[in-house]
């Protein structure tokens, strides 16, 4: 009798905790139902404002600041009209590019008006960025924090060092901004996400929505702030470990590299030499190679078990005469990362790092 009753007490117990586990699932179902109906929601009025931006005119920056506030329910979907109208409505100076070719409109000057007060800088390159339709990094920043302030939004222009093709020297070279959104700071570039200039250096429209509100682990591969709190990151990389890292690409972020050798981004190496490329992936990678050319190439070696050592993948590359001034990692058929060599005549034996000797 007394062993029947736990049985059955047992099995009440059990009953109880199965409904109790149940009602449980149900509340996680209803609580989580809201989360991905705003995410979708959120998402869909993106869409909605990136189409209905294309259609703003230009305008004076507090009247056109009201017009794409108008958009947006909160203060993130004021943000991404602001941002997306510039990236839809103002091209990249190439003027700098093309000194020696007549570019129509990029010579007129905005007449002055002497009777006014004098406006605020931003103010000041804001309506000259709007008056031409052309600006460079600087002009960007400061007509998106113009437009953010017309519109009651938090926000700063940030001065920094930007790692690019052409970046020779360390020293800052660009201008971004961050803004203020749910009690915290988000960074964000529309300069990068409007498109690029081209080897013809003609600025090609293109947008890219990584540059907007990136997280900061992800931002720091190609920007670093005169100010290191703008990094937005509890322990920044140094200065120096920044400069003399390789500079990563999209690619880099996609497949998850959480480690890579060599870790610096110039390699001192001689013909016949044969450097190692290794790195460490969260995601699994396919067609992981390395070659002298950006472009990604189908019939280059793919990922087999002899690229595979505990867990870490590698690649090996011959120098050689004809080999360039630069390398180019790609994971899952895209660009991860770039080297930059230096291919000498006569190196010593300590000289010879981050690659192995043939």
């Amino acid at each position: 009798m007394i062993r029947r009753v736990a049985v059955v007490n047992i099995a009440k117990l059990f009953l109880i905790l199965d409904q109790s586990l149940t009602m449980k699932i149900i509340l996680s179902i209803f609580l989580f139902l809201p989360l991905c109906f705003n995410a979708q929601q959120r998402q869909n009025n993106f869409y909605y404002i990136d189409n209905k931006v294309e259609s703003i005119p230009f305008a004076k920056a507090d009247t056109l600041a009201k017009q794409l506030a108008a958009l947006g329910k909160n203060d993130l979907e004021k943000v991404r009209a602001i941002f997306r109208w510039i990236t839809e409505h103002i091209d990249y100076n190439v003027r700098i590019f093309n000194r020696n070719k007549i570019i129509p409109g990029l010579f007129y000057e905005e007449p002055d008006d002497s009777t006014s007060a004098l406006p605020s800088l931003n103010e000041r390159v804001a309506a000259k960025v709007l008056y031409k339709k052309i600006a460079f990094c600087d002009g960007y920043a400061r007509l998106f924090k113009t437009l953010c302030d017309h519109a009651g939004i938090n926000s700063v222009i940030i001065h920094g060092y930007a790692r690019t093709n052409t970046t020779k020297r360390f020293a800052v070279n660009h201008t971004w901004n961050a803004v203020y959104l749910d009690s915290s700071w988000h960074l964000l570039d529309v300069t990068w996400a409007s498109g690029f200039v081209s080897y013809a250096n003609e600025y090609v429209r293109r947008y890219n929505d990584f540059y907007f509100l990136t997280p900061p682990d992800d931002f720091i591969r190609d920007h670093y702030p005169e100010d290191p709190q703008w990094t937005l990151m509890s322990d920044p990389p140094l200065y120096r470990e920044f400069n003399q890292s390789p500079f990563r690409h999209a690619g880099f972020i996609k497949a998850g590299i959480n480690s890579f050798f060599p870790a610096k981004g110039i390699i001192d190496v001689a013909v016949g030499d044969t450097i190692l490329v290794e790195l460490k992936a969260r995601r699994e990678l396919r067609n992981f190679y390395v070659s002298e050319s950006p472009v990604f190439d189908t019939t280059q070696v793919t990922i087999t078990p002899s690229n595979i050592n505990n867990e870490k993948f590698f690649f090996k590359y011959n120098i050689t005469q004809a080999t360039g001034d630069w390398l180019y990692v790609f994971c899952n058929d895209e660009l991860a990362m770039r080297y930059k060599l230096n291919i000498k005549k006569n190196l010593t034996a300590d000289d010879r790092t981050g690659f192995l000797k043939q």
